[in-house]
């Protein structure tokens, strides 16, 4: 243990972490910059902070105040200590409605201060797009605004005071007329009045530099002002007083289109005096899908308040007319108007992909000038990035003339780097010649610091570093930031990536086959880091049960890129803080979908547990589990499913089994069906079936086939119902006859499943544990066995949706090289999706009841749900479905040491859910996972859409 690491263990309540995954886990926060720290503390208090900065002094080492570390500039980075305040010190002290003002620690989020504020129809005014994860003390060292800075301005503009401790160790406490000043900074001020009045320029988001104009007399000497946005260079904050606004009692939302983001930009500054409350805009690039949004090739969100729907309605109403629009649409509806900021607020991640697929950065993400310059200035801006041979696509906060925008800026490359560089230094001239601020919203950190003399001067710049010196005269907080700037181009955290690619398993073709690019796929932005999971989203349910970086999907990549850079983590593949991480990662590809920028972390999890056990003892549970399909089809063959049910049954069996197998000694062994779906399926008595339907295949996943054969039999029933012709895949390899067509379907003779000893499997368990030369070679068997079906035109249906996710994703990211490959997977259909497909005017019968329970995961994140939305509506079955993970995610939950995560992932969205179900409600569970959750920590039995339809077909159907 280093003397330094010893010092602070000593000194602190805190947790004081020099161990490789916590350094990793703060290496780089959402910019293009990466720091290696030398440890990290989690500080309990002021006293802890005051300690940790006294340590550090005396060893000068710099010290780095961190929240939810989402700063785009590089300055929640550093080398020294790197204090995390998310872990403690994140309360609300308290909140008075009568003053509207609330007392909160740095590490407090922004979301969990507005739900205290809500009862009370009150807010905190600046919002963010990061304000599921943003904290209070790092939108205070931003000075961040968010969408509403028109109506309620910056984080400044809500700050009455501030408990500080300065780089020499005293306790401030900041306010107006002067109040917490450290000495000597009123005599840096009187001495340089006349270039504080002139030196600034006017507009509602200069963030860039110190805010000193603050401490003019005109200004009310206001300390605490002038410290927001200094980034953690001046103090570090311990406590905050923050001022609320009254909450309007009811908001429309004016979507309004434009030809292109110019025309939107040239229309936003002409809408603030209907006092707005936001005027966003962005441009169709950066909409996934544009269908939900009026005509245009741009769009303005303008959202109004009022004491009335109506009121607020009228006011939507009097925009539109004002504005001059190619098209336009107003929602009132809370939900709508949640979907719509969503699509806008995920801009910041989608961002980070061009149209084509390429990478797009960070770096000046937000340079503002006066909004009534802001269609010159996006001239100027596009004619810039035309001249670099540079693409982005600009969005952001137009009604204040901030703009954000990712640009494909070459950070891999020397020459790359070297025109970053270049085209940096020409566009802070275009800004400062449009009288604008590098910084709008985000700080100027790393990415901006080195180019403040363009816009404020040489003298001014001075005039900062004289400030700082006055604060922290020993450059211990934050240093290489704002003033004696970092260079811009150095640091860069893609620098130590290896160039070459890596050998790994999976395809990767979204990232051109790259696996160092899939991991650079996360920007930190950390969507997954938010603590309840909104509607209907899934990502990241170990974050939220452990509320650990490590447990997030960015911690994960974070170790990942370490990884792979080898400088800190070490041990390539073989390392056990990357296994560590991964451990209690459900492998729910939540983050597939909710993340802006797509990361999959199911998939990169596989992929590091091929490689860290290749020619290596494996777990147990990737043996007992992993292998599932083929011990369950040694049962089916010997026959002896009662018998292994009644050892189950039999306490110490039980338990031998468990911990042989390394399951969670807190689970039930499911029991096994006593007749397989096949062998129910070759010896039903066959009703006649019409010739005029079309023909589907039925797949025969291992959970339905052993686990829960009702399920297909339930779907048989159903199609049938439907007019259609079902079949399960062959058993044997035919020869596909010349000609094909859909006479090749003779294949389904129900015999020939006695004959044939193989059968089609997705590789989910294989996949899912790692074991990926087995899963292709499960694969590619399936694919032998399907390949007569592939002539054909009969769609595949999938009731498992994890067996269905894994076909229509796994199989062809695993056997790229294989066009079979994505030929079944674009074949594969989920149950719901094959009724509206093939029988588009079948009538499902009329269940009238209503349901709770939980989309799965999977279909979630890979398949979508909307067809299931669809059919639940028109069979009669009222009620959403919950999000997040049901929890036991497959292997996952029945692992020895996962029990509790398990628990706590159900316990957050489905079992309240369930256990508040009214008296008659279904409770639906498609997946065999979810339903053997329910059971084993609800006693309630889930089913499947198929069994709730089958029921209600009726004894005769």
């Amino acid at each position: 243990m280093s003397e330094l690491e010893a010092e602070l263990r000593k000194a602190v309540r805190g947790e004081v972490g020099f161990d490789v995954t916590s350094r990793a886990l703060t290496t780089m926060d959402a910019s293009n910059y990466r720091r290696v720290p030398l440890g990290v503390v989690a500080p309990h208090d002021a006293d802890d902070v005051a300690a940790v900065l006294e340590v550090c002094r005396d060893h000068m080492v710099p010290v780095v105040a961190r929240g939810g570390g989402t700063s785009i500039a590089g300055q929640a980075t550093g080398t020294g200590i790197v204090l995390d305040f998310t872990r403690h010190m994140n309360g609300l002290v308290s909140l008075d409605p009568d003053t509207r003002t609330a007392v909160v620690r740095p590490g407090l989020v922004l979301d969990r201060l507005q739900e205290a504020a809500a009862p009370h129809g009150l807010r905190f005014g600046p919002d963010p797009s990061t304000h599921s994860r943003c904290t209070l003390g790092g939108m205070i060292g931003n000075n961040s605004c968010g969408s509403h800075s028109v109506a309620w301005g910056t984080t400044a503009d809500s700050v009455r005071e501030l408990d500080v401790i300065s780089g020499r160790g005293e306790r401030l406490r900041l306010g107006q007329d002067w109040a917490g000043a450290p000495q000597g900074l009123r005599e840096v001020v009187d001495g340089e009045l006349a270039r504080l009045r002139t030196g600034f320029p006017e507009l509602p988001r200069r963030i860039s530099g110190y805010a000193l104009d603050a401490l003019l007399p005109e200004n009310g000497a206001d300390v605490a002002r002038s410290f927001c946005g200094s980034e953690g260079t001046l103090g570090v904050v311990t406590e905050a007083v923050v001022r609320l606004v009254e909450a309007p009692r009811a908001r429309a939302l004016a979507v309004l289109g434009y030809v292109d983001e110019g025309a939107a930009a040239e229309a936003a500054a002409g809408l603030l005096p209907y006092g707005p409350l936001t005027v966003e805009g962005m441009a169709a690039d950066l909409v996934p899908s544009a269908h939900v949004l009026p005509r245009g090739g741009a769009w303005l969100f303008v959202e109004t308040g009022g004491e009335s729907q109506d009121e607020a309605r009228a006011r939507a109403e009097a925009i539109v007319r004002a504005a001059d629009v190619v098209g336009s649409t107003i929602v009132t509806d809370p939900g709508g108007q949640r979907a719509l900021w969503r699509i806008r607020e995920d801009a910041s991640g989608t961002a980070t992909r061009m149209p084509d697929g390429s990478e797009a950065w960070p770096g000046w993400e937000d340079c503002a000038v006066p909004p009534q310059r802001l269609g010159a200035y996006l001239r100027d801006f596009r004619a810039l990035l035309t001249a670099h041979g540079l693409r982005g696509t600009p969005y952001g906060h137009f009604g204040d003339g901030c703009i954000h925008v990712r640009i494909d800026f070459d950070l891999l490359t020397e020459p790359g780097v070297a025109a970053f560089r270049r085209f940096s230094e020409e566009l802070a001239e275009v800004v400062v010649a449009h009288g604008g601020s590098l910084s709008g919203e985000h700080g100027d950190g790393q990415a901006r610091a080195e180019l403040l003399p363009k816009m404020y001067g040489h003298d001014m710049v001075r005039l900062f570093e004289r400030a700082k010196g006055v604060w922290d005269p020993d450059d211990l907080l934050n240093p290489g930031m704002l003033v004696r700037p970092a260079p811009l181009d150095a640091d860069l955290r893609f620098s130590v990536l290896p160039r070459e690619p890596v050998d790994v398993a999976f395809g990767y073709p979204a990232d051109g086959g790259d696996f160092s690019a899939a991991v650079r796929r996360c920007v930190g932005v950390a969507k997954c880091r938010t603590t309840s999971a909104a509607g209907p989203a899934v990502m990241c349910p170990s974050f939220r049960a452990t509320g650990e970086e490590e447990h997030s999907t960015r911690g994960r990549a974070r170790l990942l890129h370490e990884m792979l850079a080898g400088e800190l983590v070490t041990d390539g593949w073989r390392s056990t803080e990357v296994r560590d991480a991964l451990d209690l990662c459900l492998a729910c590809k939540g983050c597939r979908s909710d993340c802006p920028v797509e990361v999959d972390m199911a998939t990169y999890k596989a992929e590091f547990l091929h490689h860290h056990y290749e020619g290596r003892r494996r777990p147990a549970a990737h043996h007992s589990m992993g292998r599932l399909p083929q011990w369950l089809r040694l049962v089916a063959r010997t026959r002896t499913a009662a018998l292994v049910n009644a050892l189950a049954a039999v306490p110490p069996f039980a338990w031998a089994a468990k911990r042989l197998g390394g399951i969670a000694p807190e689970r039930d062994i499911p029991r096994l069906a006593a007749r397989t779906f096949s062998r129910w399926w070759e010896r039903r008595e066959k009703a006649p079936v019409g010739t005029g339907g079309d023909l589907v295949l039925l797949w025969p996943d291992t959970f339905t086939e052993h686990l829960s054969p009702n399920v297909g039999q339930a779907a048989v029933r159903v199609l049938e119902a439907a007019g259609l012709r079902v079949a399960l895949p062959p058993t044997v390899r035919w020869r596909t006859p010349s000609g094909g067509g859909e006479e090749v379907t003779v294949a389904m003779d129900p015999m020939s499943l006695l004959r044939g000893r193989e059968r089609v499997c997705c590789g989910l368990t294989y996949v899912s544990t790692g074991q990926l030369d087995r899963a292709r070679a499960v694969l590619r068997r399936t694919l032998d066995l399907m390949e007569p079906v592939l002539g054909t035109a009969a769609p595949v249906v999938v009731l498992e949706p994890s067996c269905a996710a894994a076909l229509r994703s796994d199989l062809p990211e695993l056997l790229h090289d294989d066009p079979r490959a994505r030929r079944l997977a674009d074949r594969v259909l989920t149950f719901a999706e094959a009724l509206e497909r093939h029988a588009p005017d079948w009538t499902p019968p009329r269940v009238e009841r209503p349901v709770v329970g939980q989309t799965h995961c999977h279909q979630h994140a890979v398949l979508g749900d909307a067809p299931d939305r669809r059919l639940r509506e028109a069979a009669g079955l009222a009620g959403e479905l919950s999000g997040g993970c049901c929890g036991l995610a497959g292997n996952f939950g029945f692992e020895k040491g996962h029990y509790e995560v398990s628990v706590a992932c159900a316990e957050e969205q489905v079992l309240p859910a369930v256990r508040g179900a009214g008296e008659g409600a279904v409770v639906l569970a498609d997946g065999y996972s979810c339903r053997t959750q329910l059971e084993q920590l609800a006693g309630v039995r889930g089913r499947h859409l198929a069994e709730v339809l089958a029921e209600g077909l009726g004894a005769s159907g």
